[in-house]
């Protein structure tokens, strides 16, 4: 039997996150799927399904982080651990381009996610684009903690 999560745990990482992928900062009300809720500790190496290992993902973010927990640094190419969304603020690791359309990081943490998880691949450009016309980028949504 696989462990899944229910509807309130899905309602509370939602509701924790905005809304918002935790790694590419896409909102979900903007996605063709509905955002995953990925376990940052992966269920392969015994990651629990409760809300403190639990991240709100958008489907591409979730696909390429899979169950791995750290990779190279693109700058020193050293490994360094991917970022944590429950024990890590997200603006201590990346910031915004001036133009909103990429995401910069500001650590190995920050440059390896971005790597690993193509946190700047163009459909993500594109929507950043979009959302910006409109006024719905994500930039001004980054939970301050």
């Amino acid at each position: 039997m696989v462990d899944t999560p229910g509807e309130p745990l899905r309602r509370l990482v939602t509701a924790r996150a905005r809304g918002l992928c935790e790694y590419c900062r896409s909102p979900e009300d903007f996605a063709p799927a509905r955002h995953s809720l990925e376990h940052i500790h992966p269920r392969a190496a015994a990651g629990p399904t409760n809300d403190e290992n639990l991240a709100l993902a958008c489907q591409g973010c979730n696909s390429y982080k899979g169950s791995k927990t750290e990779a190279r640094d693109p700058e020193t190419n050293a490994l360094a651990p991917l970022f944590h969304p429950r024990r890590q603020h997200w603006q201590g690791h990346f910031s915004w381009s001036t133009d909103g359309l990429e995401i910069i990081g500001l650590t190995p943490t920050g440059r390896a996610t971005i790597a690993l998880l193509r946190l700047n691949r163009q459909g993500l450009q594109n929507l950043r684009y979009a959302l910006t016309a409109i006024q719905r980028h994500p930039k001004g949504r980054v939970r301050k903690e």
